[in-house]
């Protein structure tokens, strides 16, 4: 492909800007018809060095492409990143029109790779229009959200983090044992009588020691204009399908900056990891039942990448309210937000009362 990476991708027969079409995976002209192959790159997305890149500079950062401009909603303060023909337009995270000035994008720890969308908005749009249509009581204002303008394909920000740790404990391991009881109650007869019973009563013995864990490609979001929950629903991602960054990619799309950074988002890791890290330490304490008085972890090894995962998102102002919608530009999976409308309700339940009024009277009429 002739096309300048760090320049704007024109179509070799009518001059237009190519884009990145999703479903065959080409830069194409939306004029012509006219598709250029993006060449497969034979680097692999590798891992970074964590503690390296806690001391990068600035001068060592770059844009994501050349020509790549940045806007700032100022509704909620996200900030997306583009590259022309793209423009700002509505803000895909809070649904309100964006009419600040774009402006050269800063630069940022650029991605190592990306997974592309390989769905087309127009079928984004259609799994969305299902999806609404299955929600009951929505408003009826709801349904302009499902046209193909309502969302808009944005690649959001991720760090994989992998580590090894080595966590040093105390605690105390409980045993499970029995003991027959007695004790007294009245029979049928009111005469009072012992009876036996068994017990469990726990010992409990003082325990420590050190495990060890890794983990590999520990996912964390870096943006905050998302549900956390909803992004965890989109899950899993297919990450065998990564490819290296290349800024041909985002032409017609646009990407979101990073609101959580390198140091952040390992902090986040720390929380996830949490639990996994401290079933290893049940286990190794042993026994029935165990107790763990304190936790020291040592992280080691630490490497990352910094990913773009695909979406399409919008957002929905109702009554005051922002509802959100995201969906898998890879799966087609859908997680949402929905306002209900009070009038529908209402109206179901005056028709339920009617209903039952009228029965009452048909029955109490044939008494």
């Amino acid at each position: 492909m002739a096309a300048n990476k760090v320049q704007h991708y024109p179509c070799s027969s009518c001059g237009a800007d190519l884009l990145f079409e999703p479903k065959e995976g080409f830069l194409t002209c939306p004029y012509c018809g006219h598709k250029e192959a993006i060449p497969e790159s034979t680097e692999q997305v590798e891992e970074q060095s964590f503690e390296l890149h806690l001391r990068i500079r600035p001068e060592q950062m770059a844009k994501l492409a050349a020509n790549a401009l940045e806007v700032q909603c100022q509704s909620c303060g996200a900030k997306s990143i583009f590259t022309p023909p793209e423009v700002a337009g509505r803000c895909e995270f809070c649904g309100v029109q964006i009419v600040a000035q774009p402006k050269s994008a800063d630069p940022i720890l650029t991605p190592g790779g990306l997974l592309p969308f390989c769905i087309t908005q127009q079928q984004a749009s259609s799994e969305l229009r299902e999806w609404l249509s299955s929600r009951w009581f929505a408003p009826n204002g709801l349904k302009l959200f499902a046209q193909p303008e309502a969302i808009h394909g944005v690649y959001l920000p991720f760090w994989t983090y992998d580590t090894n740790t080595t966590t040093d404990y105390t605690g105390q391991r409980g045993e499970h044992y029995f003991e027959t009881e007695t004790y007294y109650e009245r029979d049928a007869q009111g005469n009072q009588v012992a009876r036996t019973r068994q017990v469990m009563r726990t010992r409990w013995y003082p325990a420590s020691g050190t495990v060890t864990v890794s983990f590999d490609d520990v996912l964390i979001p870096a943006t905050l204009s998302l549900s956390s929950s909803h992004l965890s629903a989109l899950e899993p991602w297919d990450m065998t399908e990564l490819r290296t960054y290349d800024p041909a990619f985002l032409s017609g799309f646009k990407a979101q900056r990073y609101q959580v950074d390198l140091p952040q988002g390992f902090a986040l890791m720390k929380e996830v990891v949490a639990p996994a890290i401290e079933r290893e330490v049940r286990s190794d304490i042993g026994g029935d039942v165990q107790t763990i008085s304190s936790l020291a972890t040592d992280y080691s090894e630490i490497t990352f990448k910094h990913l773009l995962l695909p979406v399409y998102a919008g957002a929905y102002r109702y009554n005051g309210k922002v509802f959100q919608i995201v969906v898998n530009g890879r799966t087609g999976e859908i997680q949402g937000e929905r306002p209900y409308s009070v009038w529908k309700i209402a109206l179901l339940v005056v028709s339920v009362l009617i209903g039952f009024l009228i029965l009452a009277l048909v029955f109490g009429g044939e008494q």
